[in-house]
């Protein structure tokens, strides 16, 4: 030590160490104010008539404008999804989900939560729970209502607006077997019992990547859990502070909110077709040479990528599959609906929700030529649980 620095007072050097770290600990107090650990910078500073008007603006906030633009063909929302980039740096995860309420609300979450895992990602068990993680961080975030069954069933009464699409296209006219049923419980009681689904952080958003709502990209996309893709907002409201809202129970009944949404008959379809208008639609649509030779009815979706089929009579599994294949040529993303009785088959796009309950195969091959399949075992004998409609595990995903 120099002799200059020995007759430094050990005061001020106490002093000099005591101001840099309070310039530190400043600067940690001002970074975490900016990124919202603290509460809303923007309620703090300019009150809660600010921050009603930021939550009114959100993007994608639920209300009476519809969630997804006019149809656009698959392959283009494919293209347009793939362009929104992934964000960057690490996904912060939810807090666990802390279940404040009655024996009876707990019932009545459970058996939402179940049906929208369900009806919204299939038999996937990171499908299905993702999809909860989205729900319950709704429920925490103050753009969204207070109770679990109030999220899942917000818009229900409108034929567009609907923030889970199952709850107002008519899909809750699909039955699922006992064994969907007590598995999709069972992720749902495990979520509020405080389970996390990470990978999708703070999602309060998320949409299969074959459409492409006007949010879409005004939002910070964060995952992609098989063929959906999770965005949480930008800025505050995509924080930790902001999904904070305390649930408290009061959850509406079940039983009634589902009584209450039109549910389209599953026995309805369109007009009977005898075989002269049969023949003159495949005229119309040109008579694609390969359905046509098969005996089938094929209706192609004017844009590409995706076909509705009425099958030849005595099809089997195999070769419902192999015709599904022989329309798409596996040249990336395509769609294949068929049926058994061809007169279900829509006349064109949208497939109304009569139609799609009775459906009896689905054929999905994504942009990486892996195969999503799926059958009405009803209708098809002797088809492994994982690959029917409502079944208990995730559908098959093939790499061809």
């Amino acid at each position: 030590m120099s002799a200059a620095a020995a007759r430094v007072p050990l005061s001020n050097i106490r002093l000099i160490i005591g101001f840099a770290v309070t310039v530190a600990l400043l600067g940690v107090l001002a970074l975490a104010w900016q990124q919202g650990l603290f509460g809303d910078p923007k309620r703090i500073a300019g009150g809660e008539a600010a921050r009603q008007h930021e939550l009114a603006v959100l993007p994608g906030k639920p209300g009476a404008e519809p969630e997804v633009q006019p149809s656009l063909d698959p392959l283009t929302a494919l293209n347009r999804n793939a362009a929104v980039p992934f964000v960057k740096g690490p996904i912060t995860p939810a807090r666990a989900f802390k279940f404040t309420g009655s024996a009876a609300d707990r019932l009545q979450a459970t058996e939402c939560l179940a049906l929208t895992a369900m009806a919204e990602a299939g038999g996937s068990d990171p499908g299905q729970r993702a999809v909860i993680q989205v729900v319950l961080n709704r429920v925490r975030h103050p753009a969204f209502p207070r109770t679990i069954c109030g999220v899942v069933f917000q818009g229900s009464e409108r034929a567009t607006g609907c923030q889970f699409t199952y709850t107002c296209d008519g899909s809750l006219a699909r039955r699922y077997s006992d064994a969907a049923w007590q598995a999709a419980r069972k992720r749902a009681r495990e979520a509020l019992d405080g389970y996390v689904f990470k990978p999708v952080g703070l999602a309060t958003h998320y949409h299969t990547n074959w459409v492409y709502p006007y949010w879409s990209p005004s939002l910070d996309k964060v995952a992609q859990v098989d063929t959906h893709l999770f965005f949480r907002w930008q800025g505050f409201w995509g924080t930790p502070a902001a999904v904070r809202s305390r649930y408290s129970g009061g959850e509406p009944n079940f039983t009634e909110l589902v009584s209450r949404v039109k549910v389209a008959d599953p026995t309805a379809s369109e007009a009977p077709i005898d075989a002269a208008s049969e023949a003159a639609e495949i005229a119309k649509i040109g008579s694609l040479a390969a359905g046509k030779s098969a005996g089938e009815l094929v209706i192609p979706h004017p844009d590409g990528g995706a076909f509705l089929v009425g099958l030849k009579p005595g099809t089997g599994a195999s070769g419902a599959v192999a015709m599904a294949r022989r329309l798409c040529g596996g040249n990336g993303y395509c769609r294949v609906l068929a049926w058994a009785d061809r007169s279900a088959v829509p006349r064109g796009y949208p497939v109304p929700p009569g139609a799609r309950n009775r459906m009896s195969m689905s054929y999905v091959l994504d942009d990486q030529n892996r195969e999503t399949i799926e059958f009405d075992c009803q209708v098809f004998k002797g088809i492994p649980p994982a690959q029917c409609r409502g079944g208990p595990e995730a559908l098959p995903v093939e790499t061809k």
